[in-house]
């Protein structure tokens, strides 16, 4: 490689970086923490939590179980990448998926890092950034 190639390369991988952690910005996401360690949290800093009842990417929580666990909205033309993932629930809103698990909130969590929800009725667990 050249002299001139190799800033070019280099600045040609910085940017192709750049667009990755664009990507992730994007949702909302971001990791935080927590009494349980690093958790996935909204852009408030809250932790975000997964649902055993859930069957593939389709959600299970609705009505009075969305009322507690509101459900993680992605905004319209939201788009997924390698790690995040968006559904459509049956009400026509769009949600995030974390490697295909729907995302929650959960109504009792009262500052960010609170972990009150995991383990609720052995169901639901706080969503942790995989290695």
């Amino acid at each position: 490689m050249t002299r001139l190639g190799t800033p070019l390369f280099s600045m040609t991988i910085t940017a192709l970086a750049m667009c990755g952690a664009a990507a992730f910005a994007d949702t909302g996401i971001k990791v935080g923490d927590s009494a349980m360690g690093p958790v996935l949290t909204d852009a408030n800093g809250m932790t975000l939590y997964t649902f055993d009842k859930d069957e593939g990417t389709a959600s299970a929580c609705y009505d009075k179980c969305a009322v507690n666990w509101p459900p993680l909205a992605a905004p319209a033309g939201a788009e997924a990448d390698d790690d995040f993932g968006v559904i459509e629930r049956t009400d026509g809103t769009m949600q995030w998926t974390y490697y295909g698990k729907p995302l929650y909130l959960w109504i009792k969590d009262a500052a960010p890092g609170d972990v009150t929800g995991d383990g609720v009725n052995e169901v639901w667990h706080v969503a942790k950034p995989m290695d």
